[in-house]
Order: C-alpha cells, then structure tokens, then sequence
C-alpha cells in the first residue's frame, strides 16, 4: 500500500473514532494489546479521544506473561492506565473442580464455557453504563469475520458496536505500527499473528492462516470466544471425536 492509500485509511479510521468518542460516548475500547488493539490504542490516545472512548482489557488469568506487560508499556508510552477485568474467582474455582483446570481442550463446549467466564462475564460488566464498544477486529483475520462491518448493532449487548479496522490488511496494521513507533507485543516477532490466553494460542507456520494458532485443535467455523457471536452467526460444531 502507498503512503496516500494508508494516510487516506489512517484518516478513515480516526474519523469513525471521532464519530464514537462525539456521538457515542461514553464508549469503550476492548482492547486484546495485540497488534490491531495497539493500532486503535495509538489512535484514540494520540488524538486525545479517552474522554469520550475508555479503554479497557479482559485479564483472564491465562494471558502470557507478555500480553499482561503491555500495561506497563501503555502507561510508560502515553500515561494511561487500561482498565483491567477479570473473571469471577467462583467461576473458576467451580468450572476447575467440575472439569478440570484445561477442560477447554475436551470439547468446543467446555472451550465456550471457559471463555464465558474468563471473557464474556466480564465484558458484560465493562460494557456496563456505555452507549457503544469498539473491537479490533478485522475481515481478513479470519472465515467468521468475512462479512465484519465497520459499524452494526450488538443486539446483546443493546448497543452500537465498532470495529474501525475492518478494512485494514495485515501489512496496513504493521505499516503503522512501523510508521508511528508504537509498542507492540513482543510474541508477534515470535510467530504469534494472533494472540489470547496462553494455553490456547501456539505460534503459527509459514504459509498458515494469520488465526490458525488460536484453537488450533478446533475446526475454523468455531474458532471464536463468543464476544462476537450475535444471533447464532457462527456455526456450532460437535468436537472431533477421539482418533
């Protein structure tokens, strides 16, 4: 892409976050620190839109020990604290004694499960007294989000919904990155495209989808955590069966 054709999709992208932060606020940013969320972290604090789009991330208690010292490198960066949410201690310590402490592996079910309660649970409360949230997400980043809008109704949430970046390649994402020196996680320069809880993301192989290191023992058409399922968009599959 041409430094116009990115200027063009960089000013794109900032007036959608003007639209949320001046029509929308008070709005929130989830932010996973991954290259994307970094992309719209530098966006919104760069042009002084934090009053009106808070950003905030959903700790888990599984992430790498690098996704979680992003934090630091936030507030070390542009002086802002991301607010951090995290999962009830009775849901886990029930899902651990009635599963086991990585069920997630056993079937697509107790996968959604676990993500419910370290990921959903929580957004629903960061979410709360908001009029829109925003994501990082993007089409190209995989088949459940090929249709992806920049702008949609959450219906489960009862609010607008955001996702600034739909449009953006992944060679956009790391030409600004690049071109604006912003801090990025350092598991992307280890063969991390895409990252969420340690357990569940592995480094990927040359030639492989950007998200085949998320779920990789599941089937694509299951491969999200359910933050962005509405309406039964995404095919349920039954686990693979034992080999």
């Amino acid at each position: 892409m041409s430094d116009s054709a990115l200027h063009n999709l960089i000013a794109a992208t900032r007036a959608t976050l003007e639209q949320v932060a001046a029509q929308f606020a008070p709005a929130a940013f989830a932010s996973s620190m991954a290259a994307e969320d970094m992309v719209l972290t530098d966006l919104i604090l760069r042009n002084k839109l934090q009053d009106g789009i808070s950003i905030f991330t959903l700790e888990t208690g599984r992430l790498h020990a690098e996704t979680v010292g992003m934090l630091d490198r936030i507030r070390a960066t542009y002086g802002y604290d991301v607010a951090a949410y995290r999962p009830q201690p009775e849901a886990i310590e029930a899902y651990v004694r009635d599963h086991g402490a990585n069920a997630f592996y056993d079937s697509v079910d107790l996968r959604k499960e676990c993500c419910r309660i370290r990921k959903m649970e929580p957004l629903n409360r960061a979410l709360q007294g908001k009029r829109a949230w925003i994501t990082g997400q993007r089409r190209a980043q995989s088949v459940t989000r090929a249709t992806l809008d920049v702008q949609e109704r959450d219906k489960a949430h009862g609010m607008e919904k955001f996702n600034p970046l739909a449009d953006w390649s992944e060679e956009d994402v790391w030409n600004y990155l690049r071109a604006f020196d912003v801090p990025y996680n350092p598991l992307h320069d280890q063969g991390y495209p895409s990252i969420g809880c340690e357990p569940c993301t592995r480094a990927i192989q040359p030639g492989e989808d950007i998200r085949a290191g998320r779920w990789w023992w599941e089937n694509p058409e299951s491969k999200e955590c359910g933050l962005h399922v509405v309406d039964g968009k995404l095919v349920r599959i039954k686990p693979h069966a034992p080999a």
